[in-house]
């Protein structure tokens, strides 16, 4: 058993070299690699306590990478960061510490922007459309809708939720 344990901590070892992964995500690929689950929990526990394991880490640098890099709102990083595995509580302390960083209102604006140059804010049901693609971007409801009238002076196209 030591030498399985042994072979699964150095693969684990190898996949969070190349990126920050989550525990659940080092489970399921030492899993995939057909690792006994005894072998696999002590892995897990000796990177955990090397800390080379943290999914508290993972989770910032998800966060970061949703927000920074991605121009995610607060509701799409949220859910990367769950995606990944990474517990609920981890999950929001991670993400609400990125974005207390943030302006979230000109996170919005810059989207914004960004979506206008592709496709302009012409009627209904072109707000609409940016509308939706900024909720699914993870943005708050109600801040798009403001964005939005800002934007077009008028409140005629935007409908609240």
């Amino acid at each position: 058993m030591a030498d399985g344990s042994d072979r699964a901590y150095v693969a684990g070892l190898r996949m969070l070299a190349r990126r920050e992964l989550s525990e659940a995500q080092v489970r399921l690929r030492l899993g995939r690699r057909k690792f006994e689950l005894d072998e696999i929990d002590a892995a897990i526990a000796r990177l955990q306590r090397e800390r080379a394991l943290d999914d508290r880490r993972t989770a910032l640098a998800c966060a970061r990478t949703e927000a920074h890099l991605k121009h995610h709102g607060r509701a799409r990083a949220l859910r990367q960061v769950q995606a990944l595995g990474i517990a609920r509580e981890i999950a929001r302390t991670a993400v609400s510490a990125v974005f207390a960083e943030l302006d979230e209102t000109q996170l919005l604006e810059d989207a914004l922007e960004r979506r206008l140059r592709r496709a302009p804010l012409a009627d209904a049901r072109a707000a609409q459309r940016i509308r939706r693609y900024l909720l699914v971007q993870g943005f708050d409801p109600a801040e798009v809708a403001s964005a939005l009238r800002r934007k077009t002076k008028t409140a005629r196209f935007i409908h609240d939720d």
